[in-house]
C-alpha cells in the first residue's frame, strides 16, 4: 500500500524471549521427513491445524508432565501453535480428529516407500486405568501386570526406520487374529510392493492361505514345533557338533538349510492357486544349542526339587494353569479335591523333543528370491521395532493411556503418530552418526533447548547462537544452521569504498 514505508516489514509483538532450540529441530525433521507437507494435504491446507497437531507432538517428545501443562510450557517455548492450548481445547480439538483424517495421512505416507520396502509388523500391549474404553479387555499382558490392556500395532520400515501404519485391537485379540485386518488396511491405504516382516505370533496356516491368495511377499517367523519343520529336524538325525546336510556362513557364525514348499489353495470361484517361491530357512547355532541344553539340566533339576518339597511337606499344589507352565517337563499325579501331590514322571517325550529342538530357529519366506542368510539379514532388522515401543512407552509417556472417550482416543493415537514419526527419525540419526556423545534422544533434543527465540516490536526476530555440540546436530541431520548463528559471520573489513555517486568536492 502507498502509506508503507520502504524496506523491511516491522513484527507487531511483545518483547519475547523463549527456549527454541529442541522445537527447532524437530521442526526440521518434520520438514524433511515430508511430515509437514503430508499434514498439511491431509487437512486440506488448515495451518492452523497443521500447527496445533506438530504442537502436541512435540510436546510428548520434549515435555515433562500432561498435556495440562502445555499451556504453561508454551510460556517459555516458542512453539509452531501461537495460541495458548489449554486442557480444555486439547480435549476438543483431539475429539475433532477423525478416522478421515488418519487414512488421508497414512494414504500419503505409503506415497514415500520405495518399491520392495521391508514392513515390520508388531504390536504391544497398552495397559489402562480406563474402564470406558470399547477395546479395553484383559488379555495375554506382555508387560506381566494385571490390567485390561487394548493391544497396539505399528508396521515399521526397516530400512527408512519410520512408522507407516498404526491400529488398536482389543486387547484379547491374539496377533494371528489380526493380520487380515492389517493387510486389508494396507492394501485400502495403497500400501504396494512391499514385503512384511512378521514374527512367530503371526504364524497360522490362515495367515499363510491369505499371503497366497493376496500374491504378498513376506518373511515369517516360523515356529520349530510345526509338523512340516519338526519332519525335517527329524531326517536331520543325532549329529556331535552340526548336521552334515547344512552349510555353514562364517559371518553370522550360523548353519543354514533351505527347502522349497508346496502349497496349494483354491480360491473363492474354485480357481486353484500355488504359492510363490514358498521356502523354509533352518538354521542351528551351536553357541544357542550349548546355553539351551544346559538350561534344560538346570530346569529339569530345579522342578524336581520343588516337586519334591511339595510331596515331602504335603503342601497343596498351585492352579492347574500354574502347573502346566512351572513344571512342563514331568506328569504329576495329585488328589483334585485336596490339590496334595501324590507322584510325579518325567517326560521323558517333552525333554527329547526339547533336545532336538535346541540350537535352531526357522523362517519362511514367500514370493522372495532370497537365500537364507538374506532372509536371516532381513529378519534380524526388525528388532528394531522393539525401539519404537520403547520410544512409545518412555519418552513419550504412552504406557498408560489416560484418554476415556472414544473420539479423544482416535485423536491421541493420531498425535503420538505424528510424534513417533519424528522420535523415529531423531533415534535413528542419534544412534548412527552422534555416536556415543548422546545417550538418548532427550539428550540430543536437552543440548538444543537453550537456543531461544528472541523477539522485540518493530524488530526482525533472532536467533542465539549454535555452538559446540549443537553444530554436531545440526551436521549429523544435515541441517543447515540459520542465518547468523553459526560461529562464521559474513561481515568482513574492507577498503572498498560506499556504493553510489562519489561525494563531490
Amino acid at each position: 500500500p502507498g502509506h508503507c514505508k520502504p524496506g523491511r516489514p516491522s513484527i507487531e509483538s511483545q518483547d519475547e524471549n523463549r527456549l527454541y532450540g529442541d522445537v527447532w529441530l524437530l521442526e526440521e525433521i518434520a520438514q524433511k521427513t515430508g511430515l509437514w507437507e503430508d499434514l498439511l494435504e491431509a487437512f486440506g491446507g488448515d495451518q492452523d491445524k497443521v500447527d496445533t497437531v506438530l504442537t502436541l507432538a512435540m510436546y510428548l517428545l520434549c515435555g515433562k508432565d500432561t498435556y495440562n501443562q502445555l499451556a504453561a510450557w508454551q510460556r517459555i517455548t516458542k512453539t509452531p501453535a501461537s495460541r495458548p492450548l489449554t486442557s480444555s481445547y486439547i480435549t476438543r480439538f483431539t475429539q475433532g480428529i477423525t478416522e478421515q483424517d488418519r487414512w488421508n495421512l497414512l494414504k500419503l505416507r505409503s506415497k514415500r516407500l520405495h518399491k520392495n520396502e521391508l514392513l515390520a509388523v508388531d504390536s504391544t500391549s497398552c495397559s489402562t486405568y480406563g474402564s470406558s474404553l470399547a477395546d479395553i479387555r484383559y488379555g495375554k499382558n506382555k508387560e506381566h501386570l494385571p490390567l485390561p490392556q487394548t493391544l497396539e500395532v505399528i508396521v515399521y520400515t526397516l530400512e527408512g526406520h519410520m512408522p507407516v501404519y498404526y491400529r488398536s485391537f482389543p486387547g484379547n485379540v491374539p496377533d494371528s487374529r489380526s493380520l487380515s485386518v492389517i493387510l486389508e488396511d494396507l492394501r485400502q491405504a495403497n500400501f504396494k510392493d512391499v514385503v512384511l516382516v512378521t514374527d512367530r505370533g503371526y504364524e497360522s496356516i490362515r495367515n499363510l492361505e491369505t499371503y497366497i491368495d493376496l500374491h504378498q511377499p513376506m518373511i515369517m517367523g516360523t515356529k520349530l514345533g510345526q509338523k512340516h519343520v519338526r519332519k525335517i529336524l527329524s531326517q536331520l538325525g543325532s549329529f556331535d557338533h552340526h548336521p552334515q546336510e547344512m552349510q555353514v556362513d562364517a559371518k553370522n557364525r550360523l548353519d543354514y538349510l533351505q527347502k522349497d514348499l508346496t502349497y496349494q489353495i483354491e480360491g473363492q470361484r474354485g480357481n486353484l492357486k500355488q504359492a510363490d517361491r514358498l521356502k523354509l530357512n533352518l538354521y542351528f547355532d551351536p553357541m544357542r544349542r550349548g546355553q539351551e541344553l544346559i538350561d534344560l539340566d538346570i530346569t529339569i533339576d530345579t522342578q524336581k526339587v520343588a516337586l519334591e518339597e511339595y510331596l515331602e511337606n504335603k503342601t497343596p499344589l498351585d492352579d492347574d494353569e500354574t502347573l502346566k507352565r512351572v513344571y512342563r517337563f514331568y506328569d504329576l499325579t495329585y488328589d483334585h479335591t485336596t490339590r496334595i501331590l501324590k507322584a510325579y514322571t518325567l517326560n521323558e517325550r517333552k525333554v527329547e523333543k526339547y533336545r532336538q529342538e535346541a540350537g535352531f530357529f526357522a523362517n519362511t519366506t514367500h514370493g522372495l528370491d532370497l537365500s537364507p542368510i538374506e532372509a536371516h539379514e532381513h529378519y534380524k532388522l526388525r528388532d528394531e521395532q522393539e525401539k519404537y515401543f520403547a520410544l512409545m512407552k518412555g519418552i513419550c509417556g504412552q504406557d498408560r493411556p489416560r484418554t476415556s472417550t472414544e473420539s479423544g482416543r482416535i485423536g491421541r493415537s493420531f498425535i503420538l503418530f505424528v510424534a513417533q514419526i519424528m522420535g523415529c527419525y531423531l533415534s535413528h540419526i542419534r544412534r548412527t552418526k552422534l555416536g556415543t556423545d548422546f545417550a538418548s534422544i532427550a539428550d540430543v533434543l536437552g543440548e538444543m533447548r537453550p537456543i531461544r527465540y528472541i523477539e522485540h516490536p518493530h524488530t526482525k526476530p533472532m536467533l542465539t547462537p549454535f555452538v559446540g555440540k549443537q553444530l554436531e546436530v545440526c551436521e549429523a541431520f544435515d541441517l543447515d544452521v540459520p542465518e547468523g548463528c553459526a560461529p562464521s559471520y559474513p561481515v568482513r573489513q574492507t577498503s572498498r569504498g560506499k556504493r553510489g555517486r562519489p561525494r563531490k568536492n
